[in-house]
């Protein structure tokens, strides 16, 4: 739901944007009262004033009321937790085992690793003196 409120919200506010800045001044409506051929016009005598007037109060109330809309969505409180906190597995005790492997066994096909240059000392816990 809160996409489409923005969805609606930009556009929203584009029209209300483009609304504004294609209407005239109050300083415009002042040689069309005279009559300079305004009557004849599609949206009659005042011209599209009073259409650009009611169409950005209704662009204005559709504005406010998705940003308090979406005001609303932005105050709810989401749980945010990673995955590992949500998630919780428990194991029955009798399929844990007693005794552990602290380290997998080698293949019995690799060769051992051994330093030449420097051989174990066969005495190291003994002190020379």
């Amino acid at each position: 739901m809160q996409p489409i409120v923005v969805v609606i919200h930009v556009l929203g506010a584009l029209a209300l944007i483009g609304l504004v800045l294609i209407q005239h001044g109050k300083g415009a409506d002042a040689g069309a009262a005279f009559g300079s051929g305004g009557s004849g016009t599609v949206f009659g005598s005042r011209g599209p004033a009073s259409f650009l007037t009611r169409a950005t109060g209704i662009l204005a109330a559709v504005f406010f009321a998705t940003s308090l809309t979406l005001a609303y969505y932005s105050g709810q409180t989401v749980d945010r937790k990673s995955v590992t906190e949500k998630t919780t597995v428990s194991v029955p005790a009798d399929e844990i085992p007693k005794e552990l492997p602290l380290a997998p066994a080698a293949p019995n096909d690799v060769p051992a690793v051994t330093n030449e240059s420097n051989p174990p000392a066969a005495d190291a816990g003994e002190k020379k003196e």
